[in-house]
């Protein structure tokens, strides 16, 4: 069903593949949708539901009336459809009991054909005449509870009850002698109130079976390319209080078809934040760990290495530029062109922090010599970069600033003998802090616009960092 496919593709936001769910796993990343969210979510259902459900076609409805002097009239109504629902009010509501919606206020639309015939002894042939009808159905009422449970990383939706309640119905008969058998038909109110009471249930159940098959055929795993994959299989049952819909998701990195070893990481629980303005409809809170994670499988897979042979001012990559430097460099390989071979030693150390994203990457920088057609490695320089990086959303893009807090050198090996560290640090921790910060910031000023998703986009969203989680504030919005 449209309306179920668009319910899901709002709710949770990231979707995922095969993975087994160990009992003593834990969450990285949080999705609480609010009360705000929850009404979002639920008008947009019902908006669904509303062009989903019709055409409904009911069964057809016989009845036999006893008429004096007349005798017994048999009369037939058929085809007939519900071509239209429309809802005034409706309401949402979580807690012990499960997720409640209520709907009030509703009405619809019918048409049918009616049709009567009867024979009596005052007549030898048998009479009959038939016509069209429109039905006006007025103050439905819908209920229906739902559970939410987590089975093996998948959500399961199960219907505990429903109901549909039909406060009044007219009928308006077109055709034939129809003025005259105007109260004969309304006799079907009853049996027309019942059908569509049972349609109406009967179309709620198979809508909440389509929905949990559809959950549970979701991915468990989101590929994010040929090395990393996401995994976001459902953690413990969400927990469902009286303010908000609360989901936990495994949500640390691996390697692509590589079931991800969860226990390695070993989350604290999340800080008691909320939002710090208005209430939003969803929170978003992603642990470091999930940064972490993401770090080690780009590192285990070899992508955090990078040969530079090419610079802004390509004067620095021959050894004339560093000849005052690094004298014996230039002595033995006069006006060759270098190359910096630079890989990332370990993992890098995340941490955050408050209002902060903290990293120490460690890197080995190889200087290579390009003398007659030959890579020569003449150096290894081991250093040690500290930043620290704010983040916040601006407009519909992530932005943000680098501050370099900390920079350190040390010569792992070298083929030109000793080299002057202190002169080697005072040139390259210039470059960072004039040309390389300023060119990573400019980048972040610029922003990265945040995608849509199922045609929504977030708004008037925020973003915050305190005792190791990320969080993420933010209305939705058609875009």
């Amino acid at each position: 069903m449209a309306y179920a496919n668009n319910f899901i593709a709002l709710l949770f936001l990231l979707i995922f593949s095969h993975t087994f769910v160990q009992s003593d796993e834990e969450g990285h990343i949080k999705l609480e949708i609010s009360n705000k969210g929850l009404d979002f979510l639920n008008n947009l259902l019902i908006k669904e539901a509303e062009s989903s459900f019709v055409p409904l076609e009911l069964p057809k409805i016989e009845k036999s009336v006893k008429i004096p002097i007349v005798g017994k009239v048999k009369m037939v109504l058929s085809n007939i459809t519900i071509e239209r629902i429309h809802v005034t009010n409706s309401t949402v509501k979580t807690g012990d009991t499960g997720i409640v919606i209520a709907v009030s206020g509703a009405s619809a639309n019918l048409t049918m054909k009616w049709k009567y015939s009867y024979s009596t002894w005052l007549l030898p042939i048998s009479i009959s005449d038939e016509g069209s009808a429109t039905v006006e159905v007025e103050g439905m009422e819908i209920g229906l509870t739902l559970s939410m449970k987590t089975l093996q990383g998948s959500l399961k939706l199960s219907l505990l009850e429903s109901g549909c309640y039909v406060k009044a119905i007219s009928i308006d008969l077109y055709g034939g002698a129809s003025w005259l058998y105007q109260g004969l038909v309304d006799a079907f109110k009853g049996k027309i109130s019942s059908a569509v009471e049972d349609a109406m249930s009967k179309k709620i159940e198979d809508g909440i079976i389509n929905l949990d098959s559809l959950l549970e055929s979701l991915p468990k795993e989101v590929p994010i390319n040929d090395i990393a994959a996401l995994n976001v299989t459902f953690i413990d049952d969400p927990e469902l209080t009286e303010s908000s819909l609360d989901l936990e998701i495994n949500g640390l990195f691996s390697a692509k078809n590589e079931v991800v070893v969860s226990n390695q990481y070993h989350r604290m629980l999340g800080a008691s934040s909320s939002c710090k303005t208005a209430n939003r409809m969803v929170r978003i809170s992603l642990h470091e760990d999930v940064l972490k994670s993401a770090s080690s499988v780009y590192f285990e897979a070899g992508k955090m290495h990078w040969i530079v042979d090419k610079v802004p001012d390509q004067s620095l990559l021959n050894t004339a530029e560093w000849r005052f430097i690094v004298p014996q460099l230039y002595k033995l390989y006069p006006n060759d062109n270098i190359i910096l071979n630079i890989s990332v030693s370990s993992p890098p150390i995340i941490k955050i922090g408050n209002q902060q994203i903290h990293s120490t990457i460690p890197l080995d920088m190889v200087l290579d010599v390009l003398d007659a057609d030959k890579v020569i490695p003449v150096a290894c320089i081991s250093m040690s970069i500290s930043a620290s990086i704010y983040a916040e959303i601006s407009q519909n893009g992530l932005t943000g600033i680098v501050k370099l807090n900390d920079f350190t050198v040390s010569l792992q090996w070298s083929k030109i003998g000793d080299l002057h560290m202190h002169l080697i640090k005072a040139v390259m921790s210039t470059t960072l802090k004039a040309l390389i910060v300023p060119y990573v910031n400019l980048q972040l000023w610029k922003g990265f616009h945040l995608p849509s998703f199922h045609g929504y986009k977030l708004q008037n969203a925020q973003i915050f960092c305190t005792d190791s989680w990320i969080f993420i504030c933010s209305d939705l919005v058609s875009t």
